[in-house]
């Protein structure tokens, strides 16, 4: 659905020139949601910006569905603009309109007629769950709400993708749930590619199938969320799964770090080594998390008896990610494979 080539953007500057975007290449899948994270300034909202066509590369290609959009006159532009909703950071929100009327909004500019227009907009109400506050103004609603309808504008014209730049920024736990739920059903009702730009890493663990991470305009990281958790060095792992204490100590003779992936492998795996193995494990660190629906933990193990590497090599083989762990001084752990 999205694919990026190379893609770079630059701006100029009283101090020169900045580098938003450098060399970028990503493929995002039609119907998964995205995450691209990272901190103020790596260059998310400027992606968005090239993804929704509001800004052009410098160099680089971008596709979408196929088409190399660099190639569109102004007619075209405006057609695949159409098939883009984009939930712009901050408020934007008209004051004088009600939520239904803000939603409508791009509906009356495209000249649809009022019967059909309110049928799409009362549809949309329902996926944001605000029906009954069709004809409540901005003021009157909750930060939460705000943020609700502004997604609901991206969605009212059935898009093919939704950009939404940094939609939980300012929001508290109840008002980020609920957006993150509407971007979530967009993607599962709609069938729409959804693509979330974000410096909080707790949005990509909640409702993101991929990631990438951008720093200073390069893309360090990207892939499946689910498969980049399992590399303990991967800048996802170490930035999605519980944390382990650098300072944890062991009086183990034998110490690992290991993450297991859903309901049966954190159940059972670790005490069916245990029994099949004559080994003592037990877990000194770490905890358990959820990536969507996924239970995914990352536990810092304590191991003692004579086949500990047998057990940590039959947990590998049934999919665990384990790494060996140097102890050093007075049981401290090295974070250093062993």
């Amino acid at each position: 659905m999205i694919t990026l080539e190379n893609l770079s953007k630059s701006f100029r500057s009283t101090s020169g020139s900045i580098v938003a975007l450098d060399d970028v290449t990503l493929d995002v899948p039609a119907g998964v949601i995205a995450g691209v994270v990272g901190p103020s300034g790596a260059g998310k909202s400027t992606l968005a910006r090239v993804l929704s066509l509001r800004e052009r590369p410098d160099s680089g290609v971008f596709r979408l569905d196929g088409l190399n959009t660099g190639t569109l006159d102004e007619r075209t532009t405006r057609i695949a603009r159409s098939r883009i909703g984009v939930v712009p950071a901050g408020g934007s929100l008209l004051g004088q309109r009600t939520a239904a009327g803000n939603v409508a909004l791009p509906l009356e500019q495209a000249g649809m007629d009022g019967p059909q227009r309110r049928e799409r907009v009362g549809k949309v109400l329902d996926l944001i769950g605000l029906t009954n506050h069709a004809a409540t103004y901005p003021d009157d609603l909750t930060a939460g709400q705000r943020q609700r309808v502004a997604v609901g504008r991206a969605l009212v014209g059935e898009p093919a993708v939704v950009l939404a730049d940094d939609p939980t920024a300012g929001l508290d736990d109840d008002g980020a749930a609920g957006v993150l739920a509407v971007l979530d059903r967009a993607r599962a009702e709609l069938g729409a590619t959804v693509l979330v730009a974000t410096q909080d890493t707790s949005v990509v663990r909640r409702i993101a199938d991929d990631v990438a991470v951008l720093e200073h305009g390069r893309l360090l990281e990207s892939g499946r969320l689910l498969e980049l958790v399992q590399d303990p060095d991967s800048l996802v792992a170490q930035a999605v799964l519980p944390a382990i204490d650098p300072a944890t100590r062991s009086d183990y003779p034998g110490v690992a770090d290991v993450v297991l992936v859903g309901f049966a492998a954190i159940g059972s795996l670790l005490p069916e080594a245990a029994s099949r193995f004559g080994t003592d494990i037990s877990v000194i660190g770490g905890g358990v998390t959820r990536i969507g629906e996924t239970p995914v933990a990352r536990f810092r193990l304590g191991l003692a008896g004579d086949r500990t590497d047998s057990a940590l090599g039959w947990l590998a083989e049934r999919g665990g990610s384990v790494r060996h762990l140097a102890r050093g001084p007075r049981g401290s752990v090295s974070d250093r494979a062993a």
